[in-house]
């Protein structure tokens, strides 16, 4: 496969999934380029701008096993992990299964959870496992968790702790849809809109595309341009703690995912800088600013004050 390939290809999932998703072809790119650079998404947004819709038609799309967990404050750390329990019929423990041993995992409301069962992720997110009592088991490849959450909702939440936030690629937010988008979404809900989805992927074209993605050359000029950006939240008045080795790596990844997407095999700064915003918004702690967009300002005014590399 080459690049060229990996451009249709992936132009051919943005174009099944917008078919449901009306007019958040930039949203789906975003996701998409998360999900090959092995990354995970938190999805930021009021109840009804259709962020589960998103993921039950990315999963039928990509044609990947798909499970949807409802976080609730009672729910367990082996509700998603699964259990070990007696068969008395073969006279010994067997595990089933939980949740997240599926390739694509929708963790609705993810901040209704308790910190304990919030924390049950962590090892999954990071490391592609699970351990249950005292048993570590690898779960299906490719995996990624897409986690919904209400900004404006406090009553019964917990706050993501900042370790379980770095653990997302990105952080975004679909937003309210233009009125002729909307006429468009409204119209369709007459019948059901995942009827007409059809998989565009198999699991080796999935393979080739992850497989191809890391080859990506970033030059030295322009992996300076994204380290100074990093060192640059590091060193801002207007934020407290600034992004970690690990979110100057995912930008990396989605850099080089979003070139190949774009049918190059080498990054532009102009790849850092639009990612930048989405990979850095929910890895910053900064005064007085709250919540997607603003968070997407403050880092779009860093990477203001960074001087562009130029081709030479």
């Amino acid at each position: 496969m080459d690049y060229s390939t990996f451009r249709d290809r992936t132009e051919q999932i943005v174009a099944a999934v917008s078919q449901v998703i009306i007019g958040k072809d930039q949203e789906i790119r975003l996701v998409l380029a998360a999900f090959l650079a092995g990354g995970h998404v938190l999805l930021e947004d009021v109840p009804g701008l259709g962020k589960t819709m998103l993921v039950k038609t990315f999963s039928k799309v990509m044609d990947l096993p798909f499970k949807r967990i409802q976080f609730t404050p009672d729910l367990l750390p082996s509700d998603l992990t699964g259990i070990h329990f007696y068969d008395q019929k073969a006279e010994e423990f067997v595990f089933r299964p939980g949740p997240l041993f599926a390739n694509l995992v929708l963790a609705d409301e993810i901040n209704r959870a308790t910190p304990r069962t919030q924390s049950a992720l962590l090892e999954a997110m990071e490391e592609k496992q699970i351990t249950v009592d005292g048993v570590t088991k690898q779960l299906s490849l490719p995996f990624m968790v897409l986690a919904t959450q209400n900004p404006i909702e406090t009553f019964g939440t917990f706050p993501l702790p900042e370790a379980q936030l770095d653990r997302f690629m990105i952080r975004l937010s679909l937003g309210y849809p233009e009125k002729d988008e909307e006429r468009r979404i409204v119209e369709a809900d007459r019948e059901d809109p995942l009827s007409k989805v059809e998989p565009v992927l198999t699991i080796e074209d999935i393979d080739q595309l992850m497989t191809l993605a890391p080859q990506v050359n970033i030059k030295p000029e322009v992996m300076d341009y994204l380290l100074d950006i990093s060192r640059l939240t590091r060193q801002d008045d207007n934020i407290q703690t600034g992004v970690s080795p690990r979110g100057s790596i995912a930008l990396a990844k989605m850099a080089r995912v979003m070139a190949a997407m774009a049918g190059r095999d080498y990054v532009l700064p102009e790849d850092v800088k639009l990612l930048a915003p989405y990979v850095f918004n929910h890895r910053v702690i900064s005064r007085n600013r709250h919540g997607v967009a603003s968070a997407q300002a403050l880092i779009a005014d860093i990477i203001s004050q960074v001087k562009v590399p130029l081709e030479a």
